[in-house]
C-alpha cells in the first residue's frame, strides 16, 4: 500500500535563510533510500538533504535559490506505507554546541590497547590514535599527550597541520597580505606618493607562501618530537573499531589503538559538469598552487572562499568574474555588512553576477567554455581558468568508519555529544566531519575537549557563540545572532551601530567604508551579537566574542576604555551609540 510523506529539512544548527543551490531529482524521479534530493549551501560548507526511504518524488516544494530553515518541506516522496512508517527523519550531526547526550562511562587514561580483532599483529599500538592532522587534530594529540597519554598521529599530508596550513587558512592569508599590500600602494597615489607598477616574480611569490607554511609545519614537528607524540605519515582507513590501516609509502601500516579521535576534515566540492580532468578547472587548493596568472578567471561561488580567491587574483591582475547563485554574496551574512565589500569589489573586478549558475562547462584550445543561467550573465564565456569554491564536504565516507562502527550520515558527517563523542564511546570526531561551522578554531577547541574527556576529565563543547571572519578587502567578521536570525527567533535586539566615517583611526588610512555594529537584547541589555566589516576586521570581532560569551551588558562595553586612535574604539562607540551616550556623532535622543 502507498502512502506520501513530507521530506524536511532537518536540524542543520544555528543556521538560517541556507540557499538551495542544486536540485538533484524532478518531480517524476524514482529515488533510493539516502539518495540526495537537493544540495544546501551555508557559508563555508554544502550538504545534501536525502530521502529517508525509497520512492517516487511526486512533488518538489523548492526551487533553485530558495531559502530554507528547519523543518521546511522540500519534497512530498510516494513510497510505501510500511517504509514510510519504518523511515527516520533525515540525519544531519546536532551542532557542537547542542546539549550532549548522556555520557558513556569515561575510559580510564592509562588504558592499554585492545588487542587487534583482525588477528594480525599490530605494527604500532597506541592508548590514543587521532586521525588527521589539521588544527583539531595536532590539537587534540597535543592536549592528550600533555596529559599522559601515550598518542599516535595519522596525516596524509608529508607535513603537519592538514588542509588549513598546507592548503588552506595559511597560504591564503600569505597571498592575501601580498594582494593588500599591491592594493595599499596603488591607494596611495590619491594621496601623492606613487609607486611603480608591481613586477610579479611568481617563483618568489610561491617561496614566500611556501615558507610561510613550512615554518608553521615545521614547528608543528618540532612541538610533536618534544611530546613524544609518534607521527605516521599515510591515508588512513578504520578496519575494526580499534585497528586503522595506514596506506604509506613503505607499504600498509597497521595501528590499534584503545580510544581515536577522527579529524579527517573535509575537501572541496566538486561539482559536476565541469571538465575536472583538465587543470585549467581548479578547487581551491589547485588556485593556491598559483601555476600562474590567468588573464581571464571565473570564480564559481561568491562564498568566503571564492572571495578570497578573488581578491588574491585580481590583485596579481587577473579579470575576475564572480557568479553565485544566491541573491546576495557570502550567504548566512547580514546583507549590510557584505554591501561595502561588494561595492569595493564591483570596481576591482571584472564583474559580480547573483542569481547566476553555471550551465555547461567545456574545456577547448582556447579556454573553458562556460554557458550561464540566471538573471545577470556576465559577457565573457570564455575563461582561461576556472575556480570552482562552492563549499566543503565532510570526510565521513572515506575512513572506513563502518568497519569501526561509527555511523555516519549520508552526507559524510559523524554526529557527536558534548563531549564530542560518536556513537561509539570510544571514539571521538572533531571539526569539519562533524558539522559546520567548517571552522580551524572551531576545531581546536573541540580537540581539546576530546583529547580531555580521553584522558579521563570531565569536560564538555560549551561554546555560546562561534566567529566567522572573511579576509576579503574588506574584511567582514561577525559573531553570535546575525540582525536576520535575532528577527526569525522573534527576539526584540537593538543596534548600535558606528560608521567608520567617523573614526579618525579609519579616515586616517582613508578605509571608511566599513562599520561596526553591536546587538543587543532589549529585555536584558546583553549583547547578542556583532558584525564588523572594514580592514582588520578579523582582529577585532575577538573582543566581542568575549563579551557574549562573558553576558556582557551595553554598559560594559561602553565605559571599558579603548584606545585612541583605533579601529577598536569602535566596538566602544558603537555600545555608545546604543547607549545613547554617544558624542563622536550627533543622533537624536532616543534614551
Amino acid at each position: 500500500m502507498a502512502s506520501t510523506i513530507e521530506i524536511k529539512v532537518p536540524d542543520i544548527g544555528n543556521y538560517h535563510d541556507v540557499p538551495v543551490i542544486e536540485l538533484l531529482v524532478k518531480s517524476g524521479d524514482t529515488v533510493r533510500k539516502d539518495q540526495g534530493l537537493v544540495t544546501l549551501e551555508s557559508d563555508k560548507a554544502t550538504m545534501e538533504i536525502p530521502a529517508p526511504v525509497a520512492g517516487v518524488v511526486r512533488e518538489l516544494k523548492v526551487k533553485l535559490g530558495d531559502k530554507v530553515a528547519e523543518g521546511v518541506v522540500i519534497a512530498v516522496l510516494e513510497t510505501t506505507a510500511a517504509a514510510a512508517a519504518a523511515a527516520p527523519p533525515p540525519v544531519v550531526p546536532e551542532a557542537a554546541s547542542a546539549k550532549a547526550a548522556t555520557p558513556a562511562p569515561l575510559p580510564a587514561a592509562s588504558a592499554a590497547p585492545t588487542a587487534p580483532s583482525s588477528g594480525r599483529a599490530a605494527d604500532v599500538d597506541c592508548q590514543l590514535l587521532v586521525l588527521g592532522a589539521g588544527p583539531g587534530g595536532y590539537s587534540a594529540a597535543f592536549r592528550a599527550a600533555d596529559l599522559g597519554l601515550d598518542v599516535v598521529l595519522v596525516e596524509r599530508y608529508p607535513a603537519l597541520g592538514g588542509v588549513c596550513l598546507n592548503v588552506g587558512c595559511i597560504p591564503s592569508k600569505a597571498l592575501l597580505h601580498t594582494a593588500a599590500v599591491i592594493d595599499e600602494a596603488a591607494a596611495m597615489a590619491a594621496h601623492g606618493v606613487r609607486f611603480g607598477a608591481p613586477t610579479l616574480d611568481l617563483d618568489r611569490l610561491r617561496a614566500f607562501k611556501d615558507g610561510v607554511v613550512g615554518k608553521l609545519t615545521g614547528g608543528l614537528a618540532g612541538m610533536a618530537r618534544q611530546r613524544k607524540v609518534r607521527v605516521v605519515q599515510g591515508t588512513g582507513r578504520f578496519i575494526g573499531p580499534h585497528e586503522l590501516e595506514v596506506a604509506t609509502a613503505e607499504g600498509g601500516k597497521r595501528v590499534s589503538f584503545a580510544q581515536a579521535i577522527v579529524a579527517a576534515g573535509s575537501q572541496a566540492l566538486k561539482l559536476p559538469g565541469f571538465p575536472w580532468d583538465d587543470a585549467r578547472v581548479m578547487d581551491s587548493t589547485d588556485a593556491l598552487a598559483l601555476a600562474d596568472i590567468p588573464r581571464s578567471l571565473l570564480v564559481v561561488g561568491g562564498g568566503i572562499i571564492g572571495l578570497e580567491m578573488a581578491c588574491v587574483y585580481a590583485a596579481l591582475g587577473s579579470a575576475v568574474t564572480v557568479v553565485e547563485l544566491a541573491g546576495q554574496l557570502m550567504p548566512g551574512c547580514d546583507a549590510d555588512l557584505v554591501k561595502p565589500l561588494q561595492q569595493r569589489l564591483s570596481k576591482r573586478l571584472a564583474g559580480i553576477h547573483l542569481r547566476t549558475k553555471v550551465a555547461q562547462a567545456a574545456a577547448e584550445k582556447d579556454g573553458i567554455h562556460v554557458v550561464f543561467e540566471g538573471e545577470s550573465r556576465p559577457a565573457r564565456d570564455v575563461f582561461d581558468r576556472v575556480l570552482v569554491a562552492v563549499g566543503r564536504v565532510p570526510s565521513g565516507g572515506r575512513i572506513g568508519a563502518e568497519a569501526a562502527g561509527i555511523a555516519v550520515d549520508a552526507r559524510g558527517y559523524i554526529a557527536v555529544d558534548a563531549q564530542m563523542r560518536s556513537n561509539v564511546p570510544h571514539i571521538f570526531a572533531i571539526g569539519d566531519i562533524v558539522g559546520n561551522p567548517m571552522l580551524a578554531h572551531k576545531a581546536t577547541h573541540e580537540g581539546h575537549v576530546a583529547a580531555e574527556v580521553a584522558a579521563g576529565r570531565k569536560r564538555a563543547f560549551e561554546a555560546r557563540v562561534i566567529p566567522s571572519v572573511a579576509y576579503t578587502d574588506p574584511e567582514i567578521a561577525w559573531v553570535g545572532l546575525t540582525e536576520q536570525q535575532a528577527s526569525e527567533q522573534g527576539l526584540a535586539i537593538g543596534v548600535g551601530k558606528f560608521p567608520w566615517a567617523a573614526s579618525g583611526r579609519a579616515i586616517g588610512i582613508d578605509r571608511t567604508e566599513g562599520f561596526t555594529k553591536l546587538l543587543f537584547d532589549e529585555a536584558t541589555h546583553r549583547i547578542v551579537g556583532a558584525g564588523i566589516v572594514g580592514p582588520h576586521a578579523g582582529d577585532l570581532i575577538a573582543e566581542l566574542a568575549l563579551a557574549i560569551e562573558m553576558g556582557a551588558e551595553a554598559a560594559d562595553i561602553a565605559l571599558t576604555i579603548h584606545p585612541h586612535p583605533t579601529l577598536s574604539e569602535s566596538v566602544g562607540l558603537a555600545a555608545e551609540v546604543y547607549e545613547g551616550t554617544v558624542t563622536d556623532l550627533y543622533l537624536p535622543k532616543r534614551k
